[in-house]
């Protein structure tokens, strides 16, 4: 068995919490190092074959391990609604498990796994019945919702792979690797992981929980029994993906030639679910709807991407993992207005990015009229949204960022004046900034720069930095545990900001920094703001994937 667990960087004030791990430590799985911080894509796992259950608690039933193939947690009562759980309190979980139910007291008992779980009477669960259905539910002061069904051969004696993906209000569950049902609820935000056998008897094996999607196919371990042909499934045809959509904000302004941002309309749409066949379409010529299917594992480095392009995630697990996207032409200096050739018009939406090489999404060199919105970001080297050198018309809206230091960045550096100064405008809408330190954004030069009605969670260094001239107009949004959230003094040159209507709350909310006066974006775009008081809400909801 093995539990990870992390520690998020500092700058100052606030002393770092440090999960304690449970007891008989043997495997420390997938851990990738970034800048110190070790950040654990695998956050728990256990096959028992240490012959025992040390970390698990157990109510009601009749628990062992035992040799079943391999050793297996077995749950012997028919009689019982027994269950056992293990971990820590997760937010983003995918929890995964080899599921053999043995015998059911009746058609209407229950085996599976559990996600979030809060108490043994407050979780999501993902269950076999003995009616040869696959139920996704929600579990609420013991009373069961059942939040969505498929038709699935359940054999008594027989392995299935479960696998229960909870990301934001996104629930996704799999059976043999083969997506079966999903829902949005916001019910649970976080929790520890279980196993449940309702009035029913059966073996468990194999329980993994990890931070980002997992694998679309697992395999069984050991000698045990393999699991059965995956169930009929209906994905979606090829070529298909919401490219419905207009942005909000600055990449909705007519500037620079273009009257708002389309991305591939107009082109054809394809479905892509390798890394040579995405690189290549990203690339080509010409407007393209890009469908992205599961989580493409490219080689490292930054891929270029073309104008006129929507690149799309299908479902709730579909990005690209181990690189990440350029979008602009190459670096130079001498530049130092828009290009007739700068890249323009991109969409980028619904998509997972992890584990990337240099940045997540880099926009540079005068690029302009992007839209980067409803994505799910973590894990990268550098930043994981960066917009830089001159590029302007950008909208960054409803993303959830997480599990990463350095998060955004607005301007690349103090010295890039002649690039930088009257360009990036860009827009920041409904994301959420869930305990990334610093970087949410850090901005030079830009002016206005819009900030409003996001949701900042326990960034221990700064919210917004606004410096070296830029102007930021900060308004609407929910700082909670923030340690600084609005200043325009973070860093070198200072920058002038204006904050309103932000709600500030938690266990150290600090005042804003701010002085100066700064061109308002209304000047640009009309927009109305949510009530701040319900933006945490509102974004937890909403931001991420699977939302669109």
């Amino acid at each position: 068995m093995s539990l990870l667990t992390r520690a998020a960087p500092r700058r100052r004030g606030v002393a770092a919490a440090l999960g304690a791990g449970l007891t008989a430590l043997v495997l420390a799985l997938g851990t990738t190092w970034f800048g110190g911080t070790a950040y654990a894509a695998t956050l728990f796992s256990d096959d028992f074959e240490d012959g025992n259950s040390t970390g698990w608690s157990k109510s009601g039933g009749s628990w062992s391990v035992v040799a079943d193939g391999s050793q297996a947690y077995r749950q012997t009562s028919t009689g019982a609604d027994a269950k056992a759980q293990a971990g820590s309190t997760w937010t983003a979980q995918s929890v995964s498990a080899r599921v053999k139910p043995i015998a059911f007291g009746n058609s209407t008992r229950s085996v599976g796994v559990a996600a979030r779980l809060q108490s043994l009477s407050n979780y999501y669960s993902l269950v076999l019945t003995g009616s040869g259905t696959a139920q996704l539910r929600r579990v609420s002061g013991g009373g069961i919702t059942t939040l969505a069904t498929a038709t699935v051969a359940v054999s008594p004696g027989t392995w299935y792979t479960l696998r229960l993906d909870a990301f934001g209000s996104s629930l996704t569950a799999f059976v043999n690797g083969t997506q079966v049902a999903t829902a949005t609820d916001s019910t649970f935000a976080s929790g520890k992981v279980g196993l449940m056998a309702s009035y029913a008897s059966a073996a468990f094996d194999d329980v993994t929980v990890t931070d980002t999607a997992g694998p679309s196919n697992p395999s069984p371990s050991g000698t045990g029994q393999p699991p059965s042909p995956s169930p009929s499934s209906s994905p979606p045809p090829p070529g298909t993906c919401n490219t419905g959509g207009s942005p909000v904000g600055f990449a909705a302004v007519n500037a620079w030639g273009r009257n708002g941002t389309t991305g591939g309309a107009g082109g054809a749409t394809i479905e892509v679910d390798t890394a040579a066949e995405l690189i290549t379409a990203i690339a080509q010529t010409g407007p393209l709807n890009i469908c992205v299917k599961g989580l493409i594992t490219v080689p490292a480095g930054m891929y270029n991407v073309s104008s006129h392009k929507s690149i799309i995630g299908v479902g709730s697990n579909s990005g690209i993992s181990g690189g990440g996207f350029n979008i602009g032409l190459p670096i130079d200096d001498a530049i130092t207005s828009p290009p007739a050739n700068a890249v323009q018009n991109v969409i980028i939406r619904n998509m997972v990015f992890r584990n990337a090489s240099d940045d997540s999404i880099n926009v540079q060199m005068f690029s302009h009229h992007i839209w980067l919105d409803h994505n799910d970001l973590a894990q990268g080297y550098d930043g994981l949204i960066d917009v830089k050198r001159g590029s302007s018309y950008v909208t960054i809206s409803w993303n959830h960022t997480h599990d990463h230091s350095k998060n955004m960045l607005l301007g690349r550096d103090d010295a890039d004046d002649l690039q930088d100064t009257g360009r990036l405008k860009v827009s920041y809408h409904h994301n959420w900034f869930d305990e990334t330190p610093q970087r949410n954004p850090r901005v030079r030069y830009g002016e206005p720069v819009h900030i409003y009605n996001n949701y900042y969670f326990h960034n221990t260094d700064v919210g917004v930095a606004c410096q070296t001239d830029a102007g930021c107009v900060v308004e609407g949004n929910y700082f909670e545990s923030v340690e600084e959230p609005v200043t325009n003094s973070y860093a070198g040159p200072g920058g002038r900001c204006v904050a309103r209507n932000n709600v500030y709350t938690g266990n150290e909310p600090g005042a804003p920094d701010c002085s100066g006066t700064v061109e308002e974006p209304s000047a640009y775009y009309g927009y109305v703001l949510d009530n701040p008081a319900d933006v945490k809400a509102i974004v937890m909801a909403g931001a991420g994937v699977g939302k669109i």
